[in-house]
């Protein structure tokens, strides 16, 4: 009662109301199993962009300079850091898929004549275990993520010549290098940093 009138409150109509809910049900549930089956097909139809670009990238990464940071190899368990616990090295990847590896302990002896041509056997023993160089040609395999180098000369003239796979990933700018058989026997693990 308002003012001493009696007022009665209009009820809608329940079958009016119950119909207007299951249309807006309807309507809501189409609009779902739209939205279900286009995210369905897309998912389907649209390959994995992030995975194509990592893949396409991978060759397109390795190019650039290379600097040694470390060298672990594994004989049979026993690790040796052949290059000492600082080494010093390049590794140079261009377009063209020329390639440069230039690998030295910093700990290298002089020699006492200061001729090249004239070392002691010991000195030139040290130069020979402590040093590795070669350059050739380079090709990547993305999709197995290794790349084959082809040595045309180097301080260890039994690879020259040779393809050799090497496996390797690129995390931001870091390199890592999996040689399966290096130049003194066992497995390298490689660490590199991008050179900016």
């Amino acid at each position: 009662m308002i003012n001493g009138i009696t007022v009665e409150a209009v009820k809608p109509n329940k079958s009016e109301e119950e119909i207007a809910m299951k249309a807006m049900i309807n309507k809501l549930g189409a609009i779902l199993s739209v939205a279900a089956a286009f995210t369905i097909m897309m998912t389907l139809a649209v390959p994995d962009v992030g995975a194509q670009q990592k893949a396409a990238s991978s060759a397109e990464q390795l190019i650039g300079l290379w600097t040694l940071v470390s060298v672990k190899t594994d004989h049979d368990g026993e690790i040796t850091e052949p290059y000492g616990p600082n080494p010093k090295g390049l590794y140079i990847f261009d377009r063209s898929g020329r390639y440069a590896v230039l690998q030295f302990s910093p700990n290298i002896p002089k020699f006492a004549s200061n001729s090249r041509d004239k070392g002691t056997p010991e000195e030139n023993k040290a130069v020979v275990l402590n040093s590795n160089a070669h350059f050739g040609t380079y090709t990547v395999n993305e999709k197995e993520g290794y790349y084959t180098s082809r040595a045309e000369a180097g301080t260890f003239p039994n690879w020259v010549g040779i393809e050799q796979k090497r496996s390797f990933s690129i995390s931001d700018d870091v390199l890592t290098i999996t040689n399966p058989r290096s130049s003194t026997g066992g497995a390298s693990k490689i660490i590199l940093r991008r050179v900016r």
